[in-house]
């Protein structure tokens, strides 16, 4: 469902990708409106799939995860089913926790989350290079981060 973005609608979005805790009450102050319209807002924004979730933001290295690497990855051809069965794969590997599609030298850019660079390798000896459609892979550790915003420029 496609729809039409205001001022409010944008100033809602805004909101809630600063703080996805705020209270109806809260959203409502803030944008001017009463709590029903307001909820009302939200819950079109919902439904249209513009929000399409809220969760909390983890530190990776205060829960251990200390080694954070992108891995470049092409496949041995560009065809439907080994990208199937490429995604079907990675999906099984929870330290894989994103995966683009995309142009240029490789077929996908994976961010990929260890706790350090034995359990990195292991994963890329056991788990990554054991799917039988990659052909190339080129891994680059992250050394610091200097913007991770997940904020949407709203238009």
């Amino acid at each position: 469902m496609k729809i039409k973005l205001d001022g409010t609608d944008r100033k809602i979005l805004d909101l809630l990708q600063s703080n996805s805790n705020v209270t109806n009450a809260q959203l409502a102050q803030e944008i001017g409106l009463s709590p029903a319209p307001t909820l009302e807002r939200v819950k079109k924004l919902e439904q249209a799939g513009i929000i399409r979730s809220y969760h909390a933001l983890i530190d990776p290295g205060s829960v251990g995860l200390g080694v954070s690497t992108f891995v470049m990855v092409s496949l041995k051809g560009h065809n439907k089913e080994n990208i199937d069965r490429f995604m079907s794969a990675i999906s099984a590997i929870p330290e894989i926790v994103e995966c683009h599609h995309v142009t240029g030298q490789a077929d996908f850019i994976l961010k990929i989350i260890c706790a350090d660079i034995p359990a990195y390798q292991r994963l890329m000896l056991e788990k990554v290079s054991n799917i039988d459609v990659v052909d190339n892979m080129q891994s680059m550790v992250i050394l610091s981060t200097l913007k991770n915003s997940k904020v949407v420029p709203i238009p």
